[in-house]
């Protein structure tokens, strides 16, 4: 066979060298319906037919919106980029607002969404997206078109040399998709990604992946409309591995045991909800197996690769690995042997645990613009470091600008922003890409990331979050004086609010509200406290529900120049602000 080049060559790959039954796996009203290697690709050539047959040309673009990972997404995808047009996946729960910025944005022409709720967002806008010509459903809908209709259009053979024309006319280098991301301007930028910067990372990232090849099962659940969920299933597709898709985040304990899967990616979170989980149940325990289980939750936050703690260590360890943490895993489907983590920064006592546990968490680092791995740990031959998101993988270059700033060069790295020159060429000088992030490679090879150059962070969902965009939204309220978005690896956001207590003494008086005389006594008020609330909840509507504060305390004091909170330009002084109210971070945190 031919060398992969294009990311549709990757089911060719597939069926050529495993041909397996369920290549792709999406459960039907309680029944995983499989898709073999074989139908996959002979729908995907379908597919492409019928887009011939609606005069799709090289370089149109189709949407693809969906709440769900399922076959018909793959379908779409590899159909679409046969005929040499791109796929702009978009993020379901954004706003309708970015629906329409992106659809114009792009000039998608089609657009495929999954179910009802993204389509009541899309209807909602529709009128203002000149371009879009047709909106097709995965799931039958009333008055919408369906996807099958696409099949019923191309069933017909007679224009597949057409398509094996413009698959041939697709070159590596040329656009395959655009991923937009979250702007710290509001506006969502869009990733311009070729055929070869996802193919190269890949193949690149592969042989950091143990896989029995033809054999694995893997269980996908985060948003595919990411590009670290979609290189992963690309990877898995090389490899022959079958893809089972994930109900949704709130079955997946379900799915896990269901599908049994080899393998899985995960984020922080996720990871941190099975451990809280697992620390509840243990919790429940008594007498000497309550003991037991503590016992070998403290050897396993010990856990060092390696062996590095010796013998001793080890043969406790496989004690604990019998008696307690061989449920753990049971628990998992008992065949999970890696879980890929991507998206942010996983705490090491987890790390430890997991791994001690027989399900090691293989942390990873990169970006959209990078498609995205720029380096993962992989638990063979050395390469696993606690606390780092391992070596640099293959035919990548890493540099550490004299600020710390992570700069990145290969094969991965993006075009460029669509329609925006101007910003790619701030972010990609002299062919390396400006990650924002702030990091170091130590002497073994290893990347550690210590800190962000920008202000935006991900919680541990592994959701960006622009505190900017949100503060200024927030002060638009005349409730509130100044404000700072929290929540870096953190559950949810939060926020630390200073009110406007002027403003507060005259709503007070109006509404012959005893709102006390100082601010500790105005910032415990009840009603103050509750319209404050009402603030953020109406605007927390402006944005997706993983941006929306969740909780927020109040501070007494003023937040000024000469206290130290701001700068001279009034610009929050971030870590004097989180040192001041460390305490209030911690209430809001701990008792979430």
């Amino acid at each position: 066979m031919a060398s992969i080049t294009r990311l549709f060559d990757f089911p060719y790959h597939q069926l050529e060298k495993y041909n397996i039954p369920d290549a792709l796996v999406t459960k039907h009203n309680g029944v995983w319906v499989k898709t073999s290697t074989q139908e996959y690709v002979d729908k995907a050539n379908t597919i492409s037919r019928a887009l011939l047959r609606l005069g799709i040309q090289k370089n149109d673009k189709i949407a693809i919106i969906s709440s769900n990972n399922r076959t018909e997404w793959h379908i779409m995808d590899i159909g679409t980029l046969q005929t040499g047009a791109q796929t702009v996946p978009i993020y379901p729960t954004i706003s309708e607002t970015d629906y329409e910025y992106i659809l114009n944005h792009s000039e998608a022409m089609y657009c495929f969404v999954s179910d009802d709720e993204v389509l009541k967002k899309l209807n909602a806008i529709k009128n203002n997206v000149p371009k879009l010509k047709e909106v097709y459903s995965f799931n039958e809908i009333d008055g919408c078109k369906n996807w099958k209709e696409l099949l019923e259009l191309g069933s017909d053979t007679s224009n597949q040399d057409v398509v094996e024309d413009r698959k041939n006319n697709v070159k590596p280098l040329e656009l395959a998709t655009i991923i937009y991301t979250s702007g710290t301007t509001g506006k969502p930028k869009g990733v311009m990604l070729s055929h070869n910067n996802i193919v190269s990372n890949v193949l690149d990232s592969a042989n950091r992946i143990p896989f029995d090849a033809g054999k694995s099962r893997a269980l996908s659940f985060l948003p595919i409309c990411h590009i670290y969920e979609r290189m992963v299933t690309y990877i898995y597709q090389y490899y022959g591995v079958s893809i089972y898709f994930g109900e949704s985040i709130e079955k997946i304990s379900d799915n896990v045991k269901e599908v049994q899967p080899n393998v899985m990616t995960g984020v922080p979170r996720l990871i941190e909800k099975v451990y809280e989980k697992i620390i509840a149940k243990g919790s429940e325990l008594t007498g000497i197996k309550k003991k037991l289980f503590f016992w070998a939750v403290e050897l396993g936050l010990k856990y060092e690769p390696d062996n590095a703690n010796g013998w001793w260590y080890g043969v406790q360890l496989k004690l604990a690995r019998k008696l307690i943490f061989s449920k753990w895993k049971a628990g998992l489907g008992g065949k999970l042997d890696l879980i890929v983590n991507g998206s942010a920064a996983l705490q090491p006592r987890l790390a430890r645990i997991f791994a001690a546990a027989e399900i090691p968490v293989m942390e990873g680092y990169g970006l959209s613009e990078t498609s995205p791995v720029i380096s993962v740990n992989d638990q063979r031959n050395k390469g696993f470091k606690i606390g780092t998101a391992g070596r640099i993988i293959d035919n990548v270059e890493v540099k550490i600008a004299s600020d710390g700033e992570i700069l990145c060069k290969g094969p991965n790295v993006m075009m460029g922003y669509y329609k925006d020159e101007q910003l790619t060429n701030e972010v990609i000088v002299g062919g390396y890409f400006h990650t924002g992030d702030i990091g170091e490679v130590d002497k073994d090879g290893f990347l550690k990331i210590t800190d962000r150059k920008k202000e935006m962070f991900k919680t541990s969902g592994g959701k960006y979050i622009a505190p900017q965009l949100l503060e200024n939204t927030m002060k638009q309220s005349r409730f509130i004086e100044q404000i700072m978005v929290i929540g870096d690896g953190q559950k949810m956001p939060a926020a630390f609010i200073q009110p406007s207590f002027d403003f507060i003494k005259e709503w007070a008086k109006i509404h012959n509200i005893n709102i006390g005389t100082t601010n500790e006594e105005i910032i415990t008020n009840q009603q103050v406290i509750d319209r404050i609330q009402q603030e953020v909840d109406t605007l927390n509507e402006k944005f997706g529900n993983w941006e929306k504060i969740k909780k927020f305390e109040l501070t007494p004091d003023l937040w000024t120049i000469p206290a130290g909170h701001l700068t001279p330009t009034m610009k929050l002084k971030r870590k004097v602000v989180m040192e001041k109210y460390i305490n209030l971070f911690h209430k809001i945190y701990d008792t979430v």
